[in-house]
């Protein structure tokens, strides 16, 4: 099985390729399941954010899983193949982990550190579990990537490096308009983003919030949180007039506001500076808009050479410590788990074996309970001494690069058959030792 990371981002394709191909809605579980129904692809799970998609796959073949996928995001997205393929990148096996886990860790971000990334991430995993499209080792990757996420926020500073993206974008607001406080806003699109840019505003001291929004009672819930009005999409022109700062984050496939839209609301403000910050993927305003007199606009691709400025070396440096040390734990606990079975397999046929000379040996010699007990004993013990140091330095040494040379060889020397390892389906600790070795099993033959 080989485990691939392929997506598009910020640093891979323009922010107009980007937008097209955005999933939504459910487009997404059509992916997902499309992909686990194909040929090659045995588990999958989306991430999609305002500057990336990308699927996590399992794959029976890396060839067939890349083709897979890639065609899959053309058809989902619109985009043809031969113009989506120049900005895709493929990430295998260890690369995957590499990507992911900076990833989770803000490190890929349009603005270092920023924190929402590793809800987005969280939320895909729970897509992909409700979907059932979340095969096991693609899971124990995606939970080990919001640990890690996790991790690097608690252990590090990180988040001082880059706030999330709408932090980043009123930062660069308050700059154009000199201060936010007491400045009228208007804000479009009452989801998680036009929410927390809400609360970040009122925190700020703003003046009166207004909220619009395709669904009047989203409009209604957020503008009372935030202590402002709700309007309809149709009143836009007017309340952009009346506002200093445009804050638009909606989920549209298309355009909420055009160009002509704006300029109508220009030509009623009296020369009043107008700041608008486009957080939507894909953009909801036209970005011809700046070419307005008094227009200043912040999108995606504005937030994008912000990227370097706000890092904080000493930060990144140490988060990325972090994750060279996961992918590090992550690749050697997966080699000491593929080995688990080989040695399951050989301590289940140490235990058929004596089984069977005991049983020889009690129907020869007449013992009574007591010896019978302590014969059985006696060679339990044995068996669990000579197998203890070889299984435990397998699992040592299956850490290593090229570990599951070592699980080959346990079974050529004891004359193990493949079928046997194959057979073991219990989980690989199940049954372990406190020092990693599985316990042989009780031995038939009287007194157990």
């Amino acid at each position: 099985m080989t485990l691939l990371a392929i997506g598009l981002n910020h640093r891979t394709a323009p922010v107009a390729v980007l937008e097209r191909a955005a999933l939504v809605g459910d487009d997404r579980a059509k992916v997902l399941h499309d992909l686990v129904n194909g040929e090659h692809v045995t588990s999958a799970a989306l991430l999609a954010t305002c500057n990336r998609v990308e699927l996590y796959v399992e794959s029976t073949t890396f060839h067939g899983g890349v083709v897979e996928v890639s065609e899959q995001l053309a058809r989902a997205s619109g985009v043809p193949f031969e113009e989506l393929r120049e900005h895709l990148y493929v990430h295998h096996e260890a690369a995957v982990l590499q990507h992911l886990f900076s990833v989770a860790c803000g490190l890929d971000s349009v603005v270092v550190g920023e924190a929402q990334v590793l809800g987005q991430l969280r939320d895909s995993v729970g897509e992909a579990q409700q979907e059932g499209t979340l095969g096991r080792t693609l899971g124990e990757v995606l939970t080990t990537a919001l640990r890690v996420g996790k991790r690097a926020r608690t252990d590090t500073a990180i988040d001082r490096a880059g706030a999330s993206v709408v932090s980043v974008g009123l930062q660069l607001a308050t700059e154009a308009l000199g201060t936010l406080e007491g400045r009228s806003v208007l804000v479009v699109g009452a989801g998680s983003t036009g929410a927390l840019a809400g609360a970040s505003l009122r925190r700020a001291g703003v003046g009166p919030i207004t909220v619009a929004n395709r669904t009047a009672e989203r409009a209604a819930r957020l503008a009372e949180n935030l202590g402002g009005r709700a309007v309809g999409l149709h009143d836009l022109v007017d309340e952009i007039a009346a506002a200093d700062l445009l804050v638009s984050s909606t989920a549209a496939t298309g355009l909420v506001l055009g160009l002509d839209d704006v300029a109508a609301a220009v030509e009623r403000r009296g020369g009043r500076p107008l700041v608008v910050l486009d957080l939507a993927l894909p953009r909801d305003i036209d970005p011809a808009v700046r070419t307005l007199p008094g227009v200043t606009l912040v999108d995606l691709e504005t937030l994008s050479a912000t990227r370097a400025t706000v890092a904080v070396e000493a930060d990144v440096a140490a988060v990325r410590g972090i994750v060279a040390e996961e992918v590090t734990a992550f690749i050697e606990a997966q080699r000491a788990t593929q080995v688990a079975p080989t040695v399951v397999a050989l301590r289940t046929q140490a235990a058929g074996i004596v089984a069977d000379e005991l049983g020889r040996l009690l129907g020869r010699v007449d013992l009574d309970d007591r010896s019978r007990l302590e014969v059985e004993n006696t060679v339990r013990r044995v068996a669990d001494k000579l197998l203890h140091a070889p299984t435990v330095r397998v699992k040592e040494l299956a850490r290593r690069s090229g570990g599951d040379s070592y699980a080959a060889a346990l079974r050529e020397l004891f004359d193990l058959p493949r079928e046997a390892v194959d057979s073991v389906s219990a989980t690989p600790d199940e049954g372990l030792t406190a020092d990693g070795v599985p316990n042989l099993p009780r031995l038939a033959g009287g007194g157990a």
